[in-house]
């Protein structure tokens, strides 16, 4: 218990740091935008979508179905709601716990003693977790294993109570719930079973190769045979209803998450895919250069035979192949059991019996047991399976180390990922055990004192260094910037773009354009790169540049819809309509199929539509923008916050004078979201219009409670007071909508005319005059600035701001009509016109 307590406090105390952490990477997808943790949507829908929140059948699914992950995402959430202090800490106890669990298990195969401490204690501190525990997406990973050693843990027992307790079948069930539980929190957890066997038939009943079918052939064990056949039907079973609860068909991934897969060479491919798990084996034995990310080219392709990296590919298969082979190969006349030497079957006692080799042929193929012996007392009523020999610990740390491993392998279908350090949570344990069980053979084999001191004091002197990492890169995760900064020498250009995400939220705009440029740098053809430069550059005006990166990111992408938005957004602006409709009409007919995230797509295509209908609106076309407003109501997406679509429903009916469907899409705005102020001013405006004056005034006085810094909402307040004759304080309503917001044109220019309507002229001159600097060009201003200073006889400046209107607008009868009056009056006084 001793040792279990010690490795799981390592793990505890190592992760501390990590509870300050924020969200980061994958953990905003997975989190923070996942509909499947609101209150408000069914908790059963996460047992039909992806780990992203996907519906797992739609063609753009990852296809990761981890709904027990999920369900403690959505109880975290429940609790603590986006704090990720809670996330945080649900990891750190479970990697706790896995490594309490994990150390039992090395009780079993390495005793009671140092060799199982320093098992665990490895496991515990060992850096390649780090992203599993302190990225909270990891937790899929933690969790899978938790289950994973569980369902291990079951089936040792019922091993040692079969053919002698009727528990032994509680036990097998036990086993299988596990593997089930561990499956649902991420898929390699199914591999549990695989590993199961290995131990029953290498470990339990230590049979070698060419034991196997004799054994089996001969029913020499009926009962192991059962226990094998039963694991294999519920491993099937299970991995068939998994392909059968996402479609049957596997996901797709871009080129970009697994460039060997997308790769038109066979060669390359298999080479690559060979060198892979190498790549990987060294991650766990020297892990000095870890990334967030090994995508794109993190790990570039093996193209020729002549690449040098196919080198440690051949000594890595050549190493696992021959200790393979020694481990499973017929006993010798001398060979190792527990860390001691068997000669002729004698061995030098360690408290536990061991089988000779002329033992271990003749007997039939059964467990054996030994009595315990604890501090020197005889223990004849407790019976335990004895220690397993070396070779058998081998062997079982192979299977745990390759068996989890083999689903990212792309031997059955490709993954979306080139490396995945969190996929090495599970296969560590065979690492650590392996590294374990050498060290103590190596211990054991050497005679003298000072090197068995010396090979103890390295492994531990490597798990010192071991720890001193995972303390160093947890550091790395306590926010995004020190992540993504972190992985700029292993994948530069997927750490430099999500880098500038992270600066531009800072407001370091200038250092946010340079990331991304250092990103497109490296990677010329990302498509998010380059939206979310042309991004930045629109939000700071920059308009030409922005549309010349959202051309690049269409032509790279041409299923990106938000590129399409933005692009139509900024051709409206300019005046452009016709291009703006063409733009926003091919956004909207952009499938969702086979896209990675068809929530935030949707959203896009909803946005389109709404600002076509936008555009008819102002265009006058109030049955077209209706007819858009419907369609985009019909493709809008859960997490869609649709209350300024229904205003402008609201809108366009109210414009064709169908005042109670109006009535219905403002309530049905402001039921959406309960404060949102452009629909307490359309409402306001159609019941102040039906008659309801006293609740038309509460609905403007609202708006402005709920922003006293907001303009707009004087500004119809001040509009229905005027019309209520109510002029001086209607004028006190304009004066202020102009001061609040004195840089929009449509503020000002309405503040103005009711000023000029409650015969404040002065005033309004004055607000007449700064709309019409705010808009040099827009005829309406030149013309009423011309026309408030007609009135307020100052007719010379009056006379320049009709002609300069009259410039732009030739045809407009109303400024000709002023102007011809306007001489008129200059000439009766004497004054010089511009006619004359």
């Amino acid at each position: 218990m001793i040792a279990e307590l010690v490795s799981s406090a390592l793990g505890l105390a190592l992760y501390l740091n990590t509870l300050s952490a924020d969200f980061c990477y994958d953990d905003s997808r997975a989190i923070k935008t996942n509909q499947d943790l609101l209150p408000e949507t069914p908790w059963t829908h996460i047992f039909y979508n992806d780990f992203w929140g996907t519906l797992l059948t739609h063609s753009g699914s990852h296809k990761s179905y981890r709904p027990l992950c999920t369900l403690s995402f959505r109880l975290n959430h429940a609790i603590g709601g986006l704090n990720p202090w809670s996330y945080h800490l649900v990891n750190v106890l479970l990697h706790a716990a896995v490594t309490g669990l994990f150390t039992s298990f090395s009780k079993i195969l390495l005793g009671d003693g140092y060799w199982t401490v320093l098992a665990g204690v490895m496991f515990a501190s060992h850096p390649i977790h780090t992203e599993a525990v302190a990225g909270i997406v990891g937790r899929a990973d933690v969790g899978a294993s938790l289950f994973f050693l569980l369902s291990l843990l079951c089936y040792v027992k019922h091993c040692s109570t079969r053919g002698y307790s009727a528990r032994t079948w509680g036990w097998f069930l036990g086993t299988g719930l596990c593997a089930g539980c561990s499956m649902l929190w991420k898929e390699q957890g199914v591999t549990v079973l695989a590993v199961s066997a290995v131990y029953d038939v290498f470990v339990f009943h230590r049979l070698k190769m060419n034991q196997i079918l004799p054994t089996i052939y001969k029913r020499k064990n009926l009962s192991l045979f059962l226990s094998i056949s039963l694991l294999t039907f519920w491993g099937t079973f299970l991995l068939g209803a998994r392909l059968y609860w996402m479609g049957n068909k596997p996901p797709s991934f871009s080129n970009s998450d697994n460039p060997a897969a997308d790769s038109d060479s066979l060669l390359a491919r298999t080479l690559t895919f060979f060198y892979l798990p190498t790549k990987n084996l060294w991650l766990l034995l020297c892990p000095d250069t870890l990334s967030f990310d090994w995508s794109m080219d993190a790990v570039p392709l093996l193209k020729t035979v002549c690449d040098w990296r196919n080198l440690h590919t051949v000594a890595f298969y050549t190493g696992l192949l021959l200790l393979a082979y020694y481990c499973l190969k017929s006993p010798g006349v001398e060979r190792e059991c527990n860390g001691k030497f068997v000669t002729n079957g004698k061995q030098n006692a360690n408290g536990h019996s061991c089988h000779s080799d002329v033992e271990y042929r003749n007997s039939e193929i059964k467990p054996s047991f030994a009595s315990k012996v604890e501090n020197g007392i005889k223990n004849n009523a407790s019976q335990r399976t004895q220690l397993p020999s070396t070779e058998n610990i081998v062997v079982l740390s192979l299977s745990l180390l390759v068996i989890p491993f083999v689903p990212a392998t792309n031997l059955f279908f490709y993954v979306g990922f080139v490396i995945a350090e969190r996929v090495l949570y599970i296969p560590s344990m065979g690492f650590c055990l392996l590294i374990t069980v050498g060290a103590r053979a190596l211990y054991v084999k050497v005679q003298k004192r000072f090197l068995k001191t010396l090979i103890f004091y390295a492994t531990a002197t490597l798990i010192v260094f071991y720890g001193l990492k995972t303390a160093i890169r947890n550091g790395d995760w306590q926010n995004e910037e020190m992540l993504y900064r972190s992985g700029i020498k292993v994948n530069p250009a997927k750490a430099w773009g999500n880098l500038g995400n992270v600066l531009k939220s800072q407001s370091k705009i200038s250092e946010a354009e340079s990331a991304y440029r250092n990103a497109l740098y490296y990677r010329s053809n990302m498509a998010d790169m380059l939206y979310n430069l042309g991004l930045l550059l629109q939000e700071n005006s920059r308009f030409a540049e922005a549309l010349h990166y959202y051309k690049l990111a269409i032509g790279s992408r041409p299923t990106l819809a938000s590129a399409y938005l933005n692009t139509g957004i900024i051709l409206m602006n300019q005046g452009k309509t016709e291009e703006a409709r063409r733009t926003f009409l091919k956004c909207s007919e952009i499938p969702d199929e086979n896209l990675k995230d068809p929530h935030a797509h949707k959203s896009s295509v909803t946005s389109c539509l709404y600002n076509l209908g936008k555009l008819y609106h102002e265009q006058g076309h109030y049955e077209d923008a209706l007819s858009v407003y419907k369609e985009a109501i019909q493709k809008m997406p859960r997490q869609f916050a649709p209350q300024s679509l229904y205003n402008m429903m609201g809108e366009a009916y109210m414009r064709l004078s169908k005042l109670p469907e109006a009535e219905h899409w403002y309530m049905e705005s402001l039921r959406s979201k309960t404060d949102h102020i452009p629909a307490h001013l359309t409402y306001g405006k159609l019941l102040a219009l039906t008659g309801r004056k006293s609740e038309a005034e509460k609905f403007f006085l609202k708006a402005i409670e709920l922003d006293p810094t907001k303009g707009n909402c004087y500004m119809h307040y001040g509009q229905f007071l005027l019309e209520e004759a109510r002029l001086i304080e209607a004028a006190e309503m304009a004066k202020k909508a102009a001061e609040l917001d004195s840089t929009e044109f449509d503020v000002v220019f309405n503040a103005a005319h009711m000023l000029r309507q409650a015969s404040l002229n002065e005033a309004a001159e004055k607000y007449y005059d700064l709309a019409a600097r705010l808009r040099p060009n827009y005829p309406a201003a030149l013309m009423n600035l011309g026309a408030i200073l007609h009135l307020n006889g100052r007719l010379q400046k009056a006379e320049a701001n009709y002609l300069r209107a009259l410039q732009l607008k030739p045809d407009d009868v109303i400024t000709q009509s002023n102007l011809r009056k306007l001489w008129n009056i200059m000439e009766k006084q004497g004054l010089k016109t511009s006619k004359t």
